[in-house]
């Protein structure tokens, strides 16, 4: 059987050599065209087709800026601060975003004697005297060193024959150094200072009472918490975040940077988790404010 099969292909081929392979005819570009679009839709309809989840996966919210008034004594200005959020895990009705969080300081850099003036200047007739005379707040990655310069006075009050007199224990000028690294409270949801003395350069005595006693201290935590109070009002999460995710929050890591020119930033990184429907009103959410920006 297969002998007499294969005589047949043979002539079948023989035949074909000679004839040619029949071909269809070239259609004319118009009708290429409207294939070409036939094709097009159909791969944009099968994309839509696809489960949202697949889109959900590189997702990144822009929180554009917010200016958050500071005020103190006279002065007024502005932290502003932004804020990115990115979906970087999925799972079982589970989002989990990361968050970067900036706020830019220079508004306080600017107005940073202001603030310690308000915070530290005192005249006690009969106490202590203190007068911030210049103060600056500069970038030391991922820290930043605050240098204070005051002037000092402790006096003393007494009555002598019935008359009340009083008396400067000690004064002068001094210089304080201080180095504040950021870092993280323990419920992770806001900003902290860790404090550390750089230097101190004090006049005669005051110098003694500014490193050992208990004036150092005083002004030391005083300065500390001014600038904290400050940078937890500018990092605010409330004051930034959409409601949709305000709550679920916590930072993870904090640190300043130079963002050029001696230009202060404030940024922290943090992590949230959340469910599909809050993310979908994350992103409603983002939208209005852009809209609104």
């Amino acid at each position: 059987m297969r002998e007499k099969i294969r005589p047949m292909f043979r002539s079948i081929a023989s035949v074909t050599s000679v004839i040619g392979t029949t071909r269809p005819r070239a259609l004319p570009a118009k009708y290429n065209f409207f294939r070409r679009g036939l094709r097009a839709l159909a791969v944009a309809l099968f994309a839509a087709a696809l489960p949202i989840q697949a889109t959900d996966q590189t997702a990144t919210f822009r929180i554009p800026p917010v200016k958050i008034p500071l005020k103190f004594k006279d002065q007024n200005t502005t932290i502003a601060a932004s804020a990115v959020i990115k979906l970087i895990t999925k799972q079982q009705g589970l989002n989990i975003l990361k968050l970067e969080l900036t706020a830019d300081l220079s508004g306080l850099q600017e107005n940073m004697t202001a603030l310690l003036s308000s915070e530290l200047d005192k005249d006690d007739p009969c106490g202590d005297r203190i007068a911030i005379q210049l103060a600056t707040l500069t970038p030391l990655d991922p820290a930043t060193i605050t240098v204070v310069e005051l002037h000092y006075e402790r006096w003393a009050c007494a009555k002598v024959l019935g008359k009340k007199e009083s008396k400067r224990l000690v004064g002068g000028n001094a210089v304080m150094r201080m180095k504040l690294t950021p870092a993280v409270d323990d419920d992770h949801t806001q900003l902290r200072l860790v404090p550390e003395v750089s230097a101190i350069e004090a006049d005669g005595s005051l110098g003694e009472l500014l490193r050992s006693g208990t004036l150092g201290e005083m002004l030391r935590e005083k300065i500390r918490k001014a600038i904290l109070s400050a940078l937890q009002k500018g990092t605010d999460l409330s004051a930034t975040l959409p409601p949709a995710v305000q709550g679920y929050v916590k930072i993870k890591n904090a640190q300043f940077k130079d963002a050029g020119s001696g230009r202060l930033l404030a940024i922290l990184d943090g992590e949230i988790q959340i469910s599909n429907e809050q993310i979908q009103e994350l992103s409603k959410q983002v939208k209005e404010r852009i809209a609104a920006h």
